[in-house]
């Protein structure tokens, strides 16, 4: 491999699901902000809406999720009492909205526990206009799913589960602090299955500590034996001086930058074999999935959640850490459980820090969202003068080609689509205090 194509792999730079990215995020966007442009959305917008429960049973040691560990029922309570009434606070200034898709996330909601979500999920159908519900979709733990939970999940309308796999290997289990052997992730989505949820997703991960080609590769194959309709396939993101927990990782034992490159196309060439369509950066599914479809006609989008067919116009988050997007710019709740009950119990929203768009920042997003999903664009000449010396040293490198306007990530370039990403970045070229995860 390539000396140049390794340094490329480890440089550190936005994974891009906003723009612009959180780093640039402040203070200067609060609570007000956040009900004024709720207050102006019309009324014909569209909405998507996801909820984040911020606790887990415990803290896997790769996790770079805003969450916490907990096995008391009271700190879950109390804050699903503080979820319902931020819904209410949404719905009583946006409700009737048609609402597109419904996102859980977290941390583990399944926590809240089958009772609690019926009753959020409730919540929203009073709330929110449901009608035009194109999916509901949740994100599990194979090890907390059961059969009330399962139930409880299709009665609330889900139909699309995420359930976080990374890797099958035992030895590689342990190194992470996640033990969840094969057989339970089968259970599961049986179990998922058998109530009537028609779309499962599996999230593998390479990169993790003692991870070899073989493991990414067995576990790879393994997943497709489960037939699920999509896979992500993450690189984890080492970034201990972010999330505590990652400390527990042993540096000495994570996988180089020319590794991190063969798990990754290992387990890409088993996807493919087995006949998964590759979206985007990251993504696989079956070719008739609404991701890919959307990937086929040039209407995959990217958000906070990753590759997505949503298409609505706004994006409202709630619970602790939740993130929305307006057409004027990005909102973010208090990321600590305790700061945002307390603002909600305030009586307001627990908004503390966000941006506001510029010109410049929707003119570049939206070429780096292109990018990212399409693997190429089309540049306007002010984005072209100011990129180029930045494009043209991946060029050099064989990981894009430059022709014109016309940018296209190379086949041996996609893995690196970030980098092409970053230097559309006006942002990112005036940064040097955040710090963020390897390219590959």
């Amino acid at each position: 491999m390539h000396n140049t194509t390794l340094i490329h792999a480890e440089r550190a730079v936005p994974r891009y699901t906003s723009y612009p990215t959180a780093p640039h995020f402040t203070g200067a966007i609060r609570a007000g902000a956040h009900a004024d442009w709720l207050a102006v959305l019309p009324a014909q917008a569209s909405v998507s809406l996801y909820l984040h429960v911020p606790f887990c049973p415990a803290l896997c040691f790769y996790c770079g999720c805003t969450t916490k560990a907990t096995r008391r029922a009271e700190p879950v309570a109390a804050y699903a009492e503080r979820l319902e009434r931020e819904i209410d606070l949404v719905a009583a200034r946006i409700g009737g909205r048609s609402v597109t898709h419904i996102a859980w996330g977290g941390g583990t909601p399944s926590l809240l526990g089958p009772a609690t979500l019926r009753r959020l999920g409730e919540r929203l159908a009073e709330g929110f206009q449901l009608d035009h519900l194109a999916e509901y979709a949740f994100e599990l733990d194979p090890r907390e799913t059961d059969e009330p939970l399962a139930d409880a999940l299709a009665a609330m309308g889900v139909d699309r589960v995420s359930l976080g796999v990374q890797d099958f290997s035992a030895h590689v289990q342990r190194a992470i602090g996640r033990i969840q052997p094969f057989a339970t992730v089968e259970r599961a989505m049986r179990l998922l299955r058998e109530a009537g949820i028609s779309s499962i997703n599996l999230d593998l991960m390479y990169g993790l500590p003692h991870q070899s080609e073989r493991d990414i590769r067995r576990t790879t194959q393994l997943a497709t034996l489960l037939a699920p309709e999509r896979l992500a396939l993450f690189g984890y993101a080492h970034v201990p001086w972010m999330r505590a927990n990652q400390k527990m990782i042993d540096e000495a034992a994570l996988p180089g930058a020319a590794e991190r490159l063969d798990q990754s196309e290992a387990a890409r060439e088993v996807l493919l074999a087995n006949g998964y369509v590759a979206i985007g950066l990251d993504h696989f599914a079956r070719a008739d999935d609404p991701l890919a479809r959307a990937a086929a006609s040039g209407q995959l989008r990217r958000n906070f959640q990753g590759y997505t067919a949503d298409q609505a116009d706004v994006l409202i988050g709630m619970g602790a850490s939740a993130i929305s997007r307006f057409p004027q710019g990005f909102t973010q709740n208090a990321p600590d459980a305790g700061s945002y009950m307390r603002a909600i119990d305030d009586g307001g929203f627990a908004t503390v820090r966000g941006v506001a768009f510029t010109a410049q920042d929707r003119q570049r997003g939206a070429l780096i969202e292109r990018l990212m999903c399409d693997l190429e664009v089309d540049l306007d000449p002010s984005t072209l003068a100011d990129a180029a010396p930045r494009l043209a040293d991946l060029a050099a490198d064989g990981l894009i080609t430059l022709e014109g306007r016309h940018v296209a990530m190379t086949a041996g370039g996609r893995p690196f689509v970030r980098l092409a990403a970053a230097a559309l970045d006006h942002r990112l070229q005036s940064q040097n205090a955040a710090r963020h995860s390897a390219a590959v």
